[in-house]
């Protein structure tokens, strides 16, 4: 329903537009409402936010039509007017335009030009209230992708590079926020989702610091990947300073003085990354897998709280560049033999 709010001094003018539109007032697609001066015009589309147009004389006592229509558009502007007048000389009629009238329609009034008026106003609206909300739902979508992801979303290669499938070489991490089960049984909700977003962001940070990317978000876990140059250097020097920020972290009084930690699984080699998912369901996501992101997911399993855990493998590539402790030997799924585990220490 649209609500319209009339502004004219002529009190007849209510009853006859009540009469004129009766079949658009009984089937609920107009409601218009009356005021009889520029004044409690402005204090009705003030007071009433759901007001969309307004069809204002020009001569009211108190306040006349185009002084009205300047104050609807300095704190209105997305608020559409239609002047209705028998003043339609050129001169009104380029002032009311100049104060940003819509349209301008002369007295007696032509019912007929009327509803076309109202019918083109409207749809009008409609295309600026969908160009609105697609600027916004495009402000929402920046915040959470890279600026160079949306310009690759434009480019010409988006369609074909989102069928391309890959074997790459990268580090893929799983970090989990420990214990954290345990507060999202007893705290409130409100409590749980803002501790979980403040820690994610804190992790999230320091995955871009090191230019690598999240992959998704599991429960109260991230998976990140690094790619590219000294991957595996970056993905350890974030898991490290992940631990640190997190452990800076003070207790939450709110949710039974929980203290936050991380622990953490990390692995590198090659996996598969490509576009995986329904298509029924049109939902598709880019992302790694193989045996390298399982071990991770596995190796995180055997980490305790504060412990960035890897294997015998990454423990090779970074001995000489990290300080690692030997942790001892697990059984991790689907594995037939025991793995050799180490704790980086910084």
């Amino acid at each position: 329903m649209i609500k319209i709010l009339v502004a004219d001094d002529e009190a007849d003018l209510e009853l006859l537009i009540k009469q004129k539109f009766r079949k658009q007032i009984r089937e609920q697609l107009y409601e218009f409402v009356f005021a009889p001066n520029g004044v409690q015009a402005l204090k009705m589309v003030e007071d009433q936010a759901d007001i969309e147009l307004v069809l204002s004389d020009i001569n009211m006592p108190e306040m006349d039509g185009l002084t009205l229509l300047t104050r609807l558009s300095e704190t209105k502007p997305l608020l559409k007017t239609v002047i209705i007048s028998a003043y339609g000389d050129m001169e009104n009629i380029r002032t009311a335009m100049n104060r940003g009238a819509f349209d301008f329609l002369t007295k007696p009034i032509d019912f007929t030009d009327l509803d076309l008026t109202l019918d083109k106003t409207l749809k009008h609206l409609r295309q600026i209230k969908e160009t609105i909300r697609a600027i916004r739902e495009n402000n929402i979508l920046r915040m959470y992708v890279d600026e160079n992801v949306l310009n690759f979303m434009s480019s010409r290669e988006a369609e074909a590079s989102l069928t391309a499938n890959e074997t790459i070489e990268a580090t893929v991490v799983f970090i989990d926020i420990c214990s954290f089960t345990s507060i999202s049984e007893h705290a409130k909700p409100d409590i749980v989702v803002t501790l979980l977003n403040k820690y994610f962001d804190v992790m999230v940070k320091q995955v871009i610091n090191q230019k690598g990317h999240v992959d998704k978000f599991i429960g109260d876990a991230i998976m990140a990947v690094f790619r590219g140059d000294f991957h595996l250097d970056r993905a350890m020097e974030a898991c490290l300073a992940i631990r640190s920020e997190i452990d800076k972290l003070p207790r939450e009084a709110e949710a039974d003085n929980f203290a936050p930690h991380v622990s953490i699984g990390l692995n590198s080699g090659e996996m598969i990354s490509g576009n995986i998912g329904s298509a029924s369901l049109k939902r598709l996501d880019y992302t790694v897998i193989g045996d390298t992101v399982n071990t991770a997911q596995r190796l995180q399993s055997a980490a305790k709280p504060g412990q960035v855990i890897i294997g015998e493998n990454t423990y090779e590539k970074v001995k000489e560049s990290f300080k690692c402790n030997f942790v001892g030997e697990v059984m991790l799924k689907n594995k037939q033999s025991p793995a050799k585990i180490y704790e980086v220490l910084d």
